[in-house]
């Protein structure tokens, strides 16, 4: 059989494999609680390794190495940044917002918990909320659909459309009937996939070329300044833009919703644990992976064509074309697991935040569930359809979003969680600066707006927030009880 074809057999079974979890998850879900939420019964390795998986994406195959292969360790700083910062997001935002949500009215999606938290009879903040992660979550999920589609093209010679399409499908079928726990164990699955890929790859490579001390030995001698994290073009600027990359953790609604369908706040703990050791685990297999394509393909030959394909050079050098085909199927993986996670998000918004915030009428929980499923298919069709014609300004939207949310939610969460005095009011106003912000940034140059739009967002959120709250507090007796009960659940 040919290379080509031992890798489509890796691809139907990673597929056939993802629809099967999709079917039993069906089995598993009664009710809108179940289909958006798990009924909050996500154990820590589920939930560790789907936040994990959810949140790197094809960066972390491709992106990461990539960038390494090209300039060096001195490009690692954005992955030190986001793992400090998802260590911060699971020991200080999961125990207590998974605690406070179900205290909070038992809230299943963080705008709901914004306005059952700070009592926002008006549904401001949480129909602002809501259409926040509609748009930009549209946005997010067309981008991976575009991914998807330039996957299949650049790999297997397949028509754009026809592999977004493929992706999409694969996508939607065990996302709309599973729910979030087709979700979360399909991602638990990609991302030991992600991990497991990321490992092989640079020990083989490693291997391959003599051993650790001629691994290292040849790097230096074809780029003496290879592991070094400061280099000559290394400012101090870049390094705290890669590093406010962290930030953004505690205001992405697609990982953070993992945190409330934990069983218990304790497991909090141990998702910590687990899911900070994959994260170590990956980037330092995504920087060993750069490291065997510098001495492999720069002493055998030359430097690669696209420094971001070389996960996937190394793949089908190292393995059987069948182990390749499962190579490639861990950078599907990545993709989907962050298209899925987004799109249940994004129906969670439109039913639970936008339908209740707006309409206001109870559902019935057969109804919730099928106009949860009908959210799905409607988001899909909306991003595929933005996907069609490739456009590449969709992908630069992601960086772009991952700012917004970060600037826009991340402060909004800590000080919900945090500190009893803020208000509805003061969340929204924050909420809006924090997201103007990024927008207004984004499109400025020089000195100090060279710095990563996401922390001058996260910062005059925070001072608005705490401004507005300060003018606009009421004493509330009901507020302060649910504060008082999260912390004493949280102690007991």
């Amino acid at each position: 059989m040919s290379d080509v074809t031992y890798q489509g057999i890796a691809m139907v079974v990673y597929f056939v494999a993802m629809i099967a979890i999709g079917i039993w998850a069906y089995y598993r879900t009664s009710d809108l609680s179940d289909y958006m939420l798990a009924g909050r019964k996500l154990g820590p390795v589920a939930a560790a390794l789907s936040a994990g998986a959810s949140d790197m994406s094809g960066w972390l195959l491709m992106g990461l190495p990539g960038a390494l292969y090209a300039a060096g360790m001195v490009e690692f700083w954005i992955a030190i940044g986001l793992t400090v910062g998802a260590w911060l997001n699971w020991k200080y935002v999961a125990p207590r917002l998974r605690t406070y949500t179900q205290v909070a009215g038992d809230a299943i999606t963080i705008p709901s918990f914004f306005g059952n938290r700070l009592r926002d009879t008006t549904q401001t903040l949480r129909v602002t909320a809501g259409i926040i992660i509609l748009v930009f979550f549209t946005f997010y999920v067309s981008s991976g659909m575009v991914a998807g589609g330039k996957f299949f093209n650049a790999s297997f010679g397949m028509d754009y459309r026809l592999g977004m399409v493929l992706v999409a499908g694969i996508v939607v079928v065990y996302t709309l009937v599973g729910g979030f726990l087709a979700v979360s164990y399909t991602d638990m699955v990609q991302g030991l996939m992600m991990v497991s890929a990321l490992i092989a790859v640079p020990v083989v490579g490693m291997l391959h070329v003599g051993g650790p001390v001629a691994l290292y030995e040849t790097v230096v001698g074809l780029d003496a300044h290879a592991f070094a994290l400061w280099g000559a073009t290394t400012t101090i600027m870049g390094v705290v833009s890669s590093v406010a990359w962290g930030l953004g953790y505690f205001g992405q609604p697609h990982i953070i919703v993992r945190f409330m369908a934990l069983r218990t706040p304790g497991e909090a703990v141990a998702g910590r644990r687990i899911g900070i050791g994959w994260m170590i685990l990956s980037c330092l297999g995504a920087a060993g992976t750069a490291l065997v394509g510098i001495a492999v393909y720069q002493r055998d030959g030359g430097r690669l064509a696209d420094p971001e394909t070389v996960f996937i050079a190394l793949g089908q050098l190292l393995f059987h074309p069948l182990i390749a085909g499962f190579m490639l199927a861990a950078i599907l993986a990545a993709i989907m697991s962050t298209i899925s996670s987004q799109l249940l998000v994004t129906a969670s918004a439109l039913v639970e935040d936008l339908y209740h915030g707006l309409v206001r009428r109870p559902l019935s929980e057969r109804s919730g569930v099928l106009l949860g499923r009908a959210a799905v298919l409607l988001v899909s069709v909306v991003a595929a359809a933005m996907a069609w014609n490739q456009n590449d300004t969709i992908l630069a939207l992601v960086a772009f979003a991952w700012a917004g949310f970060g600037a826009a939610f991340g402060p909004t969460v800590l000080l919900s969680l945090y500190w009893r005095r803020l208000t509805a009011w003061g969340a929204l106003a924050g909420m809006v600066v924090g997201a103007v912000t990024v927008a207004v940034w984004g499109t400025l140059e020089g000195g100090l707006f060279d710095v990563y739009e996401i922390l001058p967002g996260f910062v005059l959120n925070l001072i608005v927030a705490v401004a507005v709250s300060r003018v606009t507090t009421r004493p509330d007796a009901e507020i302060d009880a649910e504060f008082d009960e999260q912390v004493r659940l949280l102690t007991a």
